[in-house]
């Protein structure tokens, strides 16, 4: 009955006001991913080592990304609703698997590829990362990530394009998105540790 409260709620509101409930939805899932990320990393620090503390302006950063790339998306799901319509033959319910297969093909080598590079160049700008750093980033994160979305991401694509109505497909997409999150929250955890490591050890030679 909840479910079916809230279902109603957020349909309701994205009739109304559509841009800023993808927005909203995609930023509170964003932020979940970080912090079970951070969870995850507390979690599994060594006895020895000294527990970190949770970054709330980490997860901030997060939440600021899904406001920014949730409406986006809601745009681009649109576009591919009508180039790539699944039921293209009048009166009939069969759906096209030639072109659900062009939505999701279309969607990984079009989308995916800008969507990781927008997360990368923003995460690297809000930390405040100089240009340097940021392009060590693109470097080091883009290619694997990449490789890794499309190992992942087609499957749940494939699912969100052919049984969700347009407007739960981001909310669909942020909440298998909020695992992906956990991954590019780990990833670049990692990579900022590196570089602080790197100038920490510059300015000490220096």
């Amino acid at each position: 009955m909840a479910s079916l409260t809230l279902a109603r709620a957020y349909q309701q509101s994205f009739d109304t006001h559509p841009n800023a409930t993808l927005a909203i939805t995609g930023g509170c899932l964003n932020a979940l991913g970080d912090m079970v990320a951070q969870m995850t990393q507390n979690f599994d620090t060594k006895e020895h080592e000294i527990h970190p503390r949770y970054d709330l302006t980490r997860t901030l950063r997060f939440f600021c990304f899904g406001i920014t790339i949730s409406p986006l998306i809601g745009r681009w799901n649109h576009f591919l609703e009508h180039r790539f319509p699944l039921r293209s033959i009048p009166g009939s319910n069969r759906v096209s698997i030639r072109a659900l297969s062009k939505r999701v093909a279309c969607d990984q080598l079009v989308m995916a590829p800008i969507g990781l590079g927008l997360f990368l160049g923003s995460m690297g700008l809000m930390e405040g990362r100089s240009a340097g750093q940021i392009k060590e980033k693109y470097t080091d994160l883009f290619k694997p990530a990449l490789l890794t979305n499309w190992k992942v991401w087609p499957v749940a694509q494939l699912i969100n394009f052919r049984y969700m109505p347009l407007p739960y497909r981001v909310p669909f997409q942020s909440s298998c998105g909020v695992f992906w999150t956990l991954y590019l929250s780990l990833l670049n955890a990692k990579e900022d540790q590196k570089q602080d490591i790197n100038t920490a050890l510059r300015r000490t030679i220096s």
